[in-house]
């Protein structure tokens, strides 16, 4: 008979899982309305980084158009937008020494970060999530950073809260020293904001079956390094953008390199799940990039200080499940509101926060005791311009995946001059289904890296200050453990040693020379990839103890 562990437990009005720019928007939000209505409201945030933006990455160009709704006077508040973009180039490369800059005319509106009424700016998404906090702890909001969610609380089909945790538990799954349970925090509604692929609204999504009727999901995978640059290198505001190599023409994605405060650049990549070939490995694609003359030229003479990588949602509109369910909501990259044909997607994650804020204050303010479907959520967020914009791309990615980077794109460009009247394009293969086997595809041999311009795993996870007790629970959990070796190996080469942009897989070979899977769950940056890419599925992603991971100074 199982023992039944003791809990303690706490009552909000909103529990919100994740302190990412949907989940704080939302708190917010919600204490703005509680403060004009003079009406008592409690909110709580739950983070698994060791401190709020420690988890947080993104390039990332910011349209400050939700931000301003929430507060007009953020300047004042002294929000950490600081360079705003002053120039734009698109480029397309053609091979390892070529490329070719794009006219602005032939550059699709949605690309265009300069001109027209909104000033945008390049920005550190986890300085703007620290200062988001800032402001809900100061409207009241209880912000509870180091604890991991790891279950939702589902009574009679309602969402009741979720339980986080346990702290101080060994490998083998027994109580340390210093164990301590973890506390149920209950909650009339729960907003999910736990950013892309989620371990709890993944869960939610299957349960409540909120993907019916939905394309499959698709993802991309984003690689990032923060680099100081000499001064007379340094241009505050200029912002690159362009695809073609080293990816090829079977494997869609693009980089950027934004030039930000404080004689720093930020570089990166984003590359589909979709890709085919197993020999791929994002990481290492990321690192040649960087030796293109055309890259190279703004990162030579500068140091490398940060390095981060992490799923990206991008399936866009057609893929959006239904964002409501009995108790709750999922907002943000938890459900899929990234707008990638801007490859933005902070200032959609914000609005969807406050239309979830807006909805849930209406419902509790009204007496509402929780536990509804919050069904007025779906009309708001129809109606609103976060919504339009997803409405406005949603063949974005689906015509990429299906007529390529360069055809793709001319169909997104026409699409986007005549406001969306093309026919909508669908997707309806997931991203661990497009892999082919290993022995049908082309092995790639990857340049050793130089350690100026490229480097390795371990030294690139090594920057990213990711840490985690090494006496607990592995949080990658296989469904079959035979399946790696005996399944994945002989068809695909074992793909997760490669598109691990971490280095946990390995498959090593044992004393009496058979192979084995390892995993080295210590180095885990969180970015979702093996659950996403894995083809058999058998890979699942679940929160480690709170406070591990990644800790990204200003990423």
């Amino acid at each position: 008979m199982e023992e039944q562990v003791e809990r303690d437990s706490m009552d909000f009005d909103v529990v919100i899982v994740g302190a990412g720019p949907a989940g704080l928007s939302a708190a917010c939000r919600l204490m703005q309305q509680a403060g004009e209505a003079e009406q008592e409201l409690t909110v709580c945030v739950v983070e698994k980084g060791s401190e709020v933006g420690a988890h947080i990455l993104s390039g990332a160009i910011f349209e400050p158009r939700a931000l301003q709704e929430l507060f007009p006077d953020w300047e004042e508040r002294g929000a950490p937008l600081t360079t705003p973009a002053s120039r734009d180039e698109v480029y397309l490369l053609k091979d390892a020494e070529k490329a070719q800059k794009l006219p602005n005319a032939l550059v699709p509106p949605s690309m265009h970060n300069t001109g027209g009424d909104i000033t945008r700016y390049v920005v550190s998404a986890g300085n703007l999530c620290r200062w988001l906090a800032e402001q809900a702890e100061g409207l009241g909001v209880e912000i509870f950073p180091g604890f991991a969610a790891q279950e939702a609380i589902v009574e009679d089909g309602v969402v009741k809260g979720i339980l986080i945790g346990d702290m101080g538990v060994a490998a083998d799954g027994t109580p340390k020293d210093g164990h301590m349970p973890g506390m149920e925090l209950r909650a009339k509604y729960t907003l999910f904001a736990e950013g892309s692929r989620g371990h709890l609204g993944k869960r939610l999504i299957e349960r409540f079956d909120l993907d019916a009727g939905r394309d499959p999901q698709h993802y991309g995978i984003g690689l990032k390094e923060l680099w100081d640059i000499p001064a007379e290198q340094h241009e505050p505001g200029l912002i690159l953008h362009g695809a073609g190599w080293p990816l090829d023409k079977h494997t869609h994605g693009g980089w950027f390199l934004y030039h930000a405060e404080n004689q720093q650049v930020v570089v990166g990549l984003i590359m589909d799940l979709s890709y085919q070939n197993p020999w791929l490995s994002p990481f290492d694609e990321f690192q040649r990039m960087k030796h293109h003359p055309l890259l190279k030229r703004h990162l030579e003479a500068g140091k490398r200080v940060s390095y981060g990588a992490r799923a990206i949602t991008k399936g866009g509109l057609n893929c959006l499940p239904k964002m409501t369910f009995p108790g709750g909501l999922l907002i943000g990259c938890d459900a899929g509101t990234l707008n990638f044909a801007k490859i933005k997607g902070l200032h959609t994650a914000m609005k969807s926060g406050l239309v979830a804020a807006e909805s849930v204050f209406d419902a509790i303010a009204s007496g509402d005791e929780g536990g509804q479907e919050l069904t007025a959520f779906t009309e708001k967020w129809e109606a609103s311009w976060a919504h339009a914009e997803l409405k406005a791309s949603a063949s974005f990615g689906p015509a990429i995946h299906k007529y390529g980077t360069t055809l793709g794109g001319a169909y997104n460009f026409v699409n986007q001059l005549i406001k969306g009247k093309l026919p909508n394009i669908h997707d309806t293969t997931p991203d661990h289904a497009t892999l082919k086997p290993a022995d049908e595809c082309e092995r790639i041999d990857y340049p050793k890296p130089d350690g100026k311009l490229s480097f390795d795993k371990l030294s690139s996870v090594f920057l990213s200050n990711t840490n985690h007790e090494e006496d607990q629970p592995c949080h990658l959990r296989l469904a079959d453990p035979e399946l790696p070796i005996r399944d994945n190996l002989p068809t695909y080469a074992e793909p997760a040693q490669r598109y691990c942009p971490a280095a946990v897989y390995e498959v090593v070979e044992d004393d009496d020379g058979k192979p084995r899977f390892q995993i080295n769950f210590q180095n885990c940056v969180h970015c979702k990839t093996c659950d996403i890419k894995d083809p058999a599925q058998n890979i699942t992603w679940v929160a480690p103890e709170g406070g591990g991971g990644p800790n990204y100074p200003n990423m």
